[in-house]
């Protein structure tokens, strides 16, 4: 079987990005329709879900994808107007800093239901919607370098993103039998909008990458096209990691100062 260059092209498929206004989800929904897909952008912010699809020519839909009663009214309205969804990318998340000591138990359940809940409510209610009509699929599921590392602060977080990498498996092992893939993306430092007003140039934002930057949303846009279309058919309960070498490292980087590999403190 030959690789064609139509192979990558989503032409005649329905993607929903979650958490799609901004950052990271705006620059997905750019990549798939940039590809052909028909995109529905899922955000709680009005004004970026309609600006960001806008821009992509897709269906704008203000939903809060912890409340599965929002999630199954968004899934009707989006395949009324554009059809059965088949790309769902499960973007949605947030974070704030919280010290184990002092999680509330409120504060481990927002960030559970912010970072992994959604993921089973629209990943579910997707995959019914393809097992019952026989349509293949693709899942895409946003995690972090924090759900295979320690994150100081960030326990709650980081648990419900390796929450997020263990459900990838177990979804593409119970859904593989119905041509339905399910894959994760794990970035590290990503450049978007926040962290761009956050850093002010002032930090280095990409000093302990292997590849010496913070990446880019078009970069993790690339592996979601990749992964959303036919060239990744064979691949699925996976986590690819975008993160430019720092899971691979271990904790190695270069040193700014000296330009020698150094573990740990230079």
């Amino acid at each position: 079987m030959a690789i064609a260059a139509s192979d990558i092209l989503l032409t005649g498929r329905v993607a929903v990005v979650t958490g799609g206004g901004a950052g990271i989800g705006r620059g997905v929904a750019e990549g798939l329709a940039a590809f052909g897909a028909s995109v529905a952008v899922w955000e709680r912010d009005a004004d970026t879900c309609a600006a960001a699809a806008a821009a992509v020519t897709g269906l704008p839909v203000v939903v809060d994808v912890r409340d599965s009663g929002a999630v199954d009214a968004a899934l009707d309205r989006t395949e009324e107007e554009l059809g059965t969804v088949s790309i769902l990318v499960n973007n949605a998340g947030g974070t704030f800093r919280s010290g184990l000591l002092d999680t509330s138990e409120n504060g481990w359940d927002a960030l559970y239901r912010s970072n992994l809940r959604h993921v089973l409510l629209c990943t579910q209610r997707v995959a019914r919607r393809l097992v019952a009509t026989g349509t293949p699929g693709s899942v895409i599921n946003v995690t972090s370098i924090e759900g295979v590392r320690a994150a100081p602060g960030y326990a709650a977080y980081a648990a419900a993103k390796a929450g997020v990498i263990n459900y990838t498996k177990t979804a593409s092992f119970e859904l593989a039998p119905h041509g339905i893939r399910v894959n994760a993306l794990a970035p590290d430092l990503t450049m978007t909008e926040g962290l761009a007003a956050l850093s002010s140039g002032d930090v280095d934002a990409g000093a302990a990458i292997p590849v010496g930057r913070a990446g880019h949303v078009d970069e993790i846009a690339a592996a979601a096209v990749f992964l959303a279309s036919d060239m990744s058919r064979y691949i699925t309960g996976q986590t690819l990691h975008v993160d430019g070498g720092t899971e691979a490292a271990g904790g190695w980087y270069v040193h700014p100062r000296t330009g020698a590999p150094t573990l740990g403190p230079g």
